[in-house]
């Protein structure tokens, strides 16, 4: 895992200079070494942080040039197959490697292959930038599931690009506005999606890219060369015609596969185990491949109701690894949220980022690689939100929408305490974690729902998107739409529907970002063996009832699990990585929270509407209303502010 970063100049400037600013700007991604390339001619640079997993010699040391010496590369990530790739080229050319990197592997690749057969032949997770001199291009590209983040963009006129802002912040006279309309996107998901940035004329390399920029004309042309929605919509009807006994032998093939080449580094590697499906499964497999026992992590909580620790303990005992798990404190886990607009350079407000920086900063201390069991509820139906939605859709669609609408604006329009007096039987009823449900907060919230014409929409605007009036919110704005309304699915199954949207969608842009971002701050580098293209468009093809069976979630990966681990240790509720945040709000975060929303500062920074978010703050202190979501968006952007401001 590295950092990327290099430019096209407009005029001449002091490239060393900026080269070195814009990679030391990202250490923490690379902190092995430094590298920057430069052609004074056409004014070009490439700049590299390494953090070295494979090849640990200077042979590996990027930029690295081709043995033509047409192209140029700076690489960021990991190609899993690197070493079929250098077998088959060795099939077909005499080639004299100087090391046994998949960087060189790479540019062999595209000098004999081209760029197009070199991509689709790579099993990884990569971001890289290329210099074809021939051509004089710069090449951007992005890996099919969007493991490895890379912005590019305009900065006075000079094309830049980097692996994070912080790095493109750092050329010289930057002064890219904020992105209102992109801040309203935050608003709604709590990070801002691809291909949109927080700053203007700044963007996101979509995944599964590829972005050319000729140097001479300066346009820029981008080709998608592979796509959850071409492939989503290629298979309305499962394409898989074996058994549920044959589907699972072959997960069970397929994901050993994925998991034995993920493990292959030249560094200490491990895994992590909250003791859930995903993680278990990842870590049991890998565990039946090795040897010696392997290195697992875990967090745990002192509040019962977030602590997963001992059914992590649980199962590691089982499996027998080497199990590190670590309690952590609310004080803690508090301390780490002034530190989050340093972490996540760019605004991004999941709560789950905190405890996930924590573990990767625990499992840093032991090894440099770590794999992950993220995707399984995308890919595998495992998330409570698809029954919820299914259930709920089926039910209100068969109102018309007429009344539906009616009923919505009817208790839109009733005052909260009109509401309180009709739901007081309801009083007292808790969530699944234990917590006091506020009848009049989840009634209001559910309204909405009634307003949705199609179940995309349903879906979308309902269940993914937690604040519907980020215009009013947010001053001299517009909606602006992405991927999340504006997809071209067209799917017969609403669960396939949904896990589509999850995967091209809240997956790369929520929980990708946080755990690249948390882990690279801690120099860490993280593997999503279910990430694998050949398991994805596998999991596309399997019918919802190997999915989802009787109610159970991720069936078909269930029976992979319970070839190595007893189902007992396994079924239970979901928890997920959660913190308290409603409760830390009124509690030991609000001077934090209060003097980011101070009235005053709001009104001279002016981003957001102060009435409206006081008026919410008001609510949510005196219970009237749970604003905690929609407030933390604001409070994650207000401390990204003062960073910004600072540096």
């Amino acid at each position: 895992m590295c950092g990327i970063a290099g430019f096209s100049l407009l005029n001449n400037l002091d490239y060393k200079r900026i080269l070195n600013s814009m990679v030391s700007k990202m250490n923490h991604r690379g902190p092995d070494s430094n590298g920057i390339w430069y052609d004074e001619n056409k004014k070009i640079g490439l700049g590299h942080a390494r953090l070295a997993i494979l090849d640990l010699s200077d042979t590996g040391h990027q930029p690295m040039c081709s043995i033509s010496k047409r192209y140029t590369i700076v690489f960021n990530g990991e190609i899993y197959n690197h070493k079929l790739i250098r077998q088959d080229l060795e099939s077909q050319h005499k080639i004299q490697w100087n090391g046994s990197s998949d960087t060189e592997t790479i540019l062999a690749a595209i000098e004999y292959w081209g760029i197009n057969k070199t991509i689709d032949n790579c099993v990884g997770m990569f971001a890289l930038a290329i210099w074809d001199s021939k051509d004089e291009k710069i090449i951007l590209i992005r890996d099919r599931m969007g493991e490895k983040p890379l912005y590019y963009g305009w900065v006075n006129g000079n094309f830049v690009f980097a692996s994070e802002l912080k790095s493109i912040k750092s050329f010289p006279l930057f002064s890219n506005l904020i992105n209102r309309n992109a801040l309203t996107l935050f608003l709604k998901h709590s990070s801002i999606p691809e291909p949109y940035s927080i700053y203007e004329d700044i963007y996101k390399l979509e995944a599964g890219t590829i972005l050319s920029l000729c140097t001479k004309t300066k346009i820029i042309d981008k080709h998608i060369y592979w796509s959850i929605d071409k492939i989503a919509n290629n298979n309305n009807h499962p394409t898989f015609s074996g058994s549920a006994n044959q589907a699972v032998n072959h997960l069970d093939k397929i994901l050993n596969e994925s998991i034995q080449i993920q493990s292959q580094a030249d560094v200490p590697l491990g895994a992590f185990l909250s003791g859930g499906v995903d993680s278990s499964t990842v870590v049991a497999l890998m565990q039946s491949q090795s040897d010696k026992k392997i290195n697992t992590f875990s967090i745990g909580f002192e509040q019962k109701e977030y602590n997963e620790a001992d059914y992590a303990k649980k199962v590691a005992n089982h499996i027998g690894t080497n199990h590190h798990e670590t309690y952590i404190t609310a004080n803690e886990v508090l301390d780490i949220v002034p530190q989050l607009p340093k972490i996540f350079t760019e605004p991004f407000s999941e709560a789950s980022q905190i405890p996930t920086y924590l573990v990767t900063k625990i499992a840093k201390k032991e090894v440099t690689v770590c794999l992950s069991g993220d995707a399984g509820d995308e890919l595998f139906c495992g998330y409570s939100r698809y029954q919820l939605a299914n259930k709920s859709w089926n039910k209100s669609s068969t109102i018309p929408f007429v009344l539906r609408k009616m009923l919505s604006g009817s208790i839109s329009k009733l005052s909260p305490e009109l509401l309180e007096v009709f739901l007081r039987p309801f009083e007292g009823k808790t969530d699944k974690n234990g917590l006091k449900i506020n009848p009049v907060d989840r009634l209001l919230k559910i309204a909405p729902l009634l307003n949705f014409k199609n179940r995309k929409e349903f879906y979308v605007k309902g269940f993914m998107t937690h604040n519907l009036e980020t215009t009013d919110w947010i001053l001299n704005s517009r909606e602006i739409e992405s991927k999340f309304e504006s997809n071209t699915l067209e799917i017969n199954s609403f669960f396939a529907e949904m896990m589509a949207i999850d995967l091209m969608t809240y997956l790369n842009n929520n929980n990708l970002v946080k755990v690249d971002r948390a882990s690279m701050a801690n120099s860490l580098e993280t593997r999503v063996p279910m990430l694998d293209h050949r398991i994805v468009e596998f999991a596309m093809t399997l019918p919802i009832d190997f999915k989802l069976r009787d109610g159970v979630d991720k069936w078909i990966l269930r029976q992979v699990l319970y070839k190595h681990v007893p189902k007992a240790l396994i079924e239970r509720p979901k928890m997920g990585f959660a913190v308290p945040l409603a409760e830390w709000m009124r509690g030991p975060l609000r001077e934090w929270c209060e003097n980011l929303i101070n009235k005053k500062r709001l009104d001279e920074e002016g981003f957001f509407d102060s009435n409206i978010i006081q008026a919410k703050w008001k609510e949510h202190l005196n219970m009237k209303r749970n604003w905690h979501a929609q407030l933390w968006d604001v409070m994650v952007f207000q401390a990204w502010l003062d960073e910004q401001k600072n540096n």
